[in-house]
C-alpha cells in the first residue's frame, strides 16, 4: 500500500520513475485499494503518533488524536452510518472543521459515499444537492451557528426521509441522533470493526463545484481518484512522517480534504487544524507565527488571499522550522510569493488542484527551487497536455512550449464524471478532462496557468489575458491585489477594466496608476478602460477570487449612469446578474415610462452581447 518517490527536480526524473517496474507495481497496489484501507494501513504503521491536532487559539488548549484513535473513530462512524441508513448509504454534511468532521467524511467513504457541502450555500441549494446526490443522511453541527438551523429546517421540510445527525459538544436536538454519543458508546464497548464492500472504482464521494453560475455540479470521486491525487501530490511535495502541516481550509473543499489531509495522513504526518473556521478565524491570523513556533510547522499552507493577510502580521516567533510554503486554489500574485520568501526565509510552492481531478493535478516539486508563477510538474503516472482550440471550439493538436492553449488532463485521478451525466458533454471527453484552463509549458515541462478560457477578454477579436494586466497592476507599490475582467462594449464586444485593492494605509492615485500600467503593457488593446478601487475583492468560501461578481459590478458601473440619464425618474432599478447564455443578464425596471423613454432605453441596450429584459411597473 505504501508508495513514495524521492524528491524530484525534473520531468525527466518523473519519467524515469514511471519506467521502474518496482515503482509501477507499488503505485498500482497503492491506488488499487480503498481510501479506508489506505488510512487503516497508515494507522497500522504509525499507531500512537499524532494524526490531528485541533486548536482554537495560538496558546490555548490543543486536542490531539493519534492515528490509532483516528482509525477507530472512522471505523465507528462507518458502522454507525451503515446501521442507520444501510450499506452503500450517502452521508451529506454541513460542518465546520471539527475533529469529528474527519470521522464523518472518511467514515462515510468507508461505508458508502460522502457529500461534503459548503454551509454558505443557500438553503434551497443545500436541499437540491442532498436530493440530487441521493444522500440518506445529513450531519450538521450542534449549537447556534449562524445559518445552520435555517438549512437543517429546509432539509426537514423538503426531504423528510433524510436521517439527521448532530455533531459537537452539548446535547443534540430531539429530531437528530447524537454523533458524539455514538462514538463514546462504540469506544466503551471495545470499538468497531469494518471492511468496505466497495473497491477502488467505487464512488466514495460527491464533491460539488464552486457553482459560480447556476447550481453547483456534483463531481464523482472514486477511491482510485482520491488515492492517485493524494499520493501523487505527497510524492511531488516530498511529504514525510515527521512533517507538521497547517490545514486552515474547509473540509467541503478538495484542497482541505485531499492534499491538506489525505496526502499528509498517507505520509504519516501531523495535521494542525486551525480551528473550526480555519483562516476565517481572526485568532488564527493574528496568532499564526506563534502557532508555527509552538508546533514546529514544517509545511505552511494557505490559499493566496489568506497568505496575503497573514503576511501583514508581524513575525513575533521563531518560524525557522518551515521547510516550504504551499499554496493553491487560485493563482498566487508574484508580490505574495516574493513577500513570503522575505518574511519566512523559505520559498512558496504552488499546486494546481481541481475537484474533477481528485484534488490535485500538478505541483511545483519540493526537490527543487520553485519557479515563480508555475504550478510545476504533472503528478506521477498522469498526463497533461496543452491543446489548441479549433474554429468550432473543440480541442486540437498539442501546443508548442510557451504557446497558450487549453489544459487537458488524463490519469487515474480524473473523475468518471458528474452525478448528472448530461453535464459531462464537452468536459469529460476522449478519456480525459477538458479543464477550460488556459495554460502553457515552459521548455522544462513546467506548467503555467494563464487563466480560465471563460476569463479571456475578447476585444474586437483580440484575445487579452487578464493575468497580463493584473501582473502589471501588482507591480505598482500602492496595489495589494488586482483583478481584470471584461466590460461590455457595443463596438469591441468587450473591453478590459480592473478592480484594485490598495495596500494598508496607502491612497491610490488613479491617473498615476493608469500611466504606470500602460508603460508596462506592450499590447495597447490590453490597456484598461477603467480602474476601480475597492476595499476588498469578492472571494468564494475557500478564498478564490470570484470574478463573476466583478463582471456584474463593471456592467453596473457602465449601465446605471447612462440609464439614469436616459430614463430619469422613470428608472426604478438596473439589476445585473452573472449567468445566462452570454455570461451576463440585465433587467431594467421602469415605472410608468412613456413610449419615448422606453424606446430610448431599448436602443441603449441593443448592441451589447449580454441578454436583457425590460420590465414595466
Amino acid at each position: 500500500m505504501e508508495f513514495s518517490i524521492p524528491p524530484v527536480s525534473s520531468l525527466t526524473e518523473i519519467e524515469a520513475i514511471e519506467r521502474s517496474d518496482v515503482a509501477v507495481q507499488a503505485w498500482n497496489a497503492a491506488i488499487g485499494g480503498t481510501v479506508y484501507g489506505a488510512i487503516r494501513a497508515s494507522a497500522q504503521r504509525h499507531g500512537d503518533a499524532p494524526a490531528l491536532t485541533y486548536i482554537d487559539s495560538a496558546d490555548g488548549p490543543a486536542r490531539t488524536v493519534s492515528y490509532r484513535e483516528l482509525l477507530d473513530n472512522i471505523t465507528a462512524a462507518a458502522r454507525f452510518f451503515s446501521e442507520l441508513a444501510g450499506p452503500g448509504c450517502g452521508v451529506a454534511y454541513i460542518l465546520p472543521s471539527f475533529v469529528e468532521t474527519h470521522y464523518v467524511l472518511w467514515g462515510a467513504e468507508a461505508c458508502g459515499f460522502a457529500v461534503p457541502l459548503n454551509p454558505f450555500l443557500q438553503p434551497d441549494e443545500i436541499v437540491d444537492l442532498v436530493r440530487n446526490s441521493a444522500a440518506d443522511v445529513l450531519v450538521f453541527p450542534k449549537g447556534e451557528i449562524p445559518g445552520i438551523a435555517e438549512r437543517v429546517a429546509a432539509i426537514r421540510a423538503n426531504l423528510p426521509d433524510v436521517r439527521l445527525v448532530a455533531v459537537g459538544p452539548g446535547a443534540a436536538p430531539d429530531f437528530a441522533i447524537d454523533f458524539n454519543a455514538v462514538l463514546a458508546d462504540s469506544a466503551a464497548h471495545g470499538g468497531a470493526t469494518w471492511e468496505p464492500s466497495g473497491d477502488s472504482d467505487s464512488v466514495v464521494a460527491y464533491f460539488h463545484t464552486g457553482g459560480t453560475t447556476g447550481l453547483p455540479k456534483l463531481v464523482a470521486h472514486t477511491s482510485k481518484n482520491q488515492l492517485a491525487a493524494a499520493l501523487g501530490a505527497a510524492s511531488l511535495l516530498g511529504m514525510r512522517k515527521d512533517d507538521r502541516v497547517t490545514n486552515g481550509m474547509p473540509l467541503f473543499h478538495v484542497g482541505g480534504t485531499i492534499v491538506s489531509t489525505l496526502s499528509v495522513l498517507l505520509s504519516g504526518g501531523h495535521i494542525i487544524v486551525l480551528s473550526a473556521q480555519g483562516l476565517r478565524n481572526p485568532a488564527m491570523v493574528t496568532g499564526i507565527w506563534k502557532i508555527v513556533e509552538r508546533f514546529g510547522i514544517t509545511i505552511f499552507g494557505a490559499v493566496p488571499t489568506a497568505l496575503g493577510a497573514l503576511l501583514n502580521v508581524p513575525v513575533d516567533a521563531d518560524i525557522s522550522s518551515i521547510r516550504y510554503g504551499l499554496t493553491g486554489a487560485a493563482p498566487c500574485p508574484f508580490s505574495v510569493t516574493k513577500r513570503f520568501a522575505e518574511v519566512t526565509g523559505v520559498e512558496l510552492h504552488e499546486l494546481l488542484g481541481m475537484t474533477e481531478t481528485g484534488g490535485a493535478t500538478a505541483a511545483d516539486a519540493a526537490g527543487q527551487r520553485p519557479t515563480v508563477g508555475s504550478v510545476g510538474y504533472r503528478l506521477p503516472f498522469t498526463r497533461l497536455r496543452v491543446r489548441r482550440q479549433d474554429a468550432e471550439q473543440g480541442l486540437g493538436d498539442d501546443c508548442d512550449p510557451h504557446e497558450v492553449g487549453v489544459l487537458f488532463v488524463e490519469g487515474p485521478h480524473v473523475s468518471q464524471g458528474y452525478r448528472d451525466p448530461s453535464q459531462n458533454a464537452g468536459v469529460f471527453i476522449e478519456g480525459g478532462l477538458n479543464t477550460g484552463d488556459l495554460a502553457y509549458f515552459d521548455d522544462a515541462g513546467k506548467l503555467f496557468i494563464a487563466g480560465r478560457a471563460k476569463d479571456l477578454i475578447i476585444r474586437s477579436g483580440h484575445n487579452i489575458d487578464p493575468g497580463m494586466i493584473e501582473q502589471a497592476m501588482m507591480m505598482h507599490p500602492s496595489v495589494a491585489l488586482a483583478a481584470a475582467v471584461s466590460l461590455p462594449d457595443k463596438y469591441a464586444g468587450e473591453l478590459p477594466v480592473v478592480f484594485v485593492v490598495a495596500k494598508p494605509g496607502v491612497d491610490i492615485n488613479l491617473e498615476e496608476l493608469d500611466t504606470f500600467v500602460k508603460e508596462r503593457i506592450a499590447e495597447r488593446p490590453a490597456w484598461p478602460k477603467a480602474i476601480h478601487v475597492l476595499d476588498q475583492l469578492p472571494t468564494t468560501a475557500v478564498g478564490k477570487l470570484f470574478k463573476p461578481a466583478l463582471r456584474v459590478k463593471a456592467a453596473e458601473l457602465l449601465l446605471r449612469p447612462a440609464l439614469e440619464t436616459i430614463a430619469s425618474s422613470a428608472l426604478r432599478a438596473v439589476e445585473v446578474s452573472a449567468g445566462g447564455k452570454r455570461g451576463l443578464h440585465v433587467d431594467v425596471r421602469l415605472v410608468a415610462p412613456d413610449a419615448e423613454i422606453e424606446q430610448a432605453v431599448k436602443v441603449h441596450l441593443e448592441g451589447y452581447t449580454f441578454t436583457w429584459a425590460l420590465h414595466r411597473e
